[in-house]
């Protein structure tokens, strides 16, 4: 843990799910992954500038390494691998962190495909969620997803997290600004159950009706 940077480096886990802070090693593995989802995960994304194929090489993903290493060292981002059994199956940024004041964050996400539907990311940003509103010091994280976006918006729904309203032309995606549903989370609203357990209790509920 770093004075600028609280509940940095972060390694979790809950069963088969762990959170860690990527590696240069992650490489070849995120390439594939990230070339492979195209078409399930750009038309969510902010463009590149330059084709799917070459922003996801190997060589952009140690490049992106050395930018979020600037930032991890000034406290403004926990850029992390999201594993199954082990293996890289996704990403999870909390970024923008703002510190004194404000201490509030934003955090966003992507799965591969064919690890998508086994409840992997929703634990995983629990997990994350309540080690930011603990151990790193925040006390607000925001999580802002496209309402065509089924799969995020779910996640975030057997999180419980309140959703806050409807963010107009938020961000400029795939050719144009697009709307997106505000949740958010605080440090108070974890204070009495952990989001990891919320999220367990939710699902019973769910199951029971």
């Amino acid at each position: 843990m770093t004075l600028s940077n609280p509940g940095w480096p972060v390694h979790l886990n809950h069963g088969d799910v762990s959170v860690r802070p990527f590696r240069r090693s992650d490489a070849a593995r995120w390439s594939d992954l990230r070339r492979a989802n195209e078409a399930w995960l750009a038309p969510w994304e902010p463009g590149t500038g330059t084709t799917w194929h070459e922003a996801h090489s190997p060589a952009a993903f140690r490049a992106m390494l050395r930018g979020l290493k600037r930032s991890i060292k000034d406290g403004t981002s926990w850029p992390l691998a999201v594993c199954w059994q082990g293996q890289l199956a996704g990403g999870l940024t909390v970024g923008n962190i703002v510190r004194r004041a404000f201490g509030s964050a934003y955090a966003g996400y992507w799965i591969d495909r064919g690890h998508a539907g086994k409840g992997i990311t929703a634990t995983a940003l629990a997990l994350v969620v309540d080690h930011a509103l603990t151990v790193g010091r925040l006390h607000r994280i925001e999580v802002n997803i496209r309402p065509e976006n089924g799969p995020s918006n779910r996640v975030a729904e057997k999180l419980g997290l309140r959703r806050e309203g409807l963010h107009k032309r938020y961000l400029y995606i795939d050719g144009d600004w697009r709307d997106h549903y505000g949740y958010a989370v605080t440090a108070e609203e974890i204070a009495s159950e952990r989001m990891i357990d919320r999220m367990a209790r939710l699902a019973r509920t769910e199951a029971e009706h």
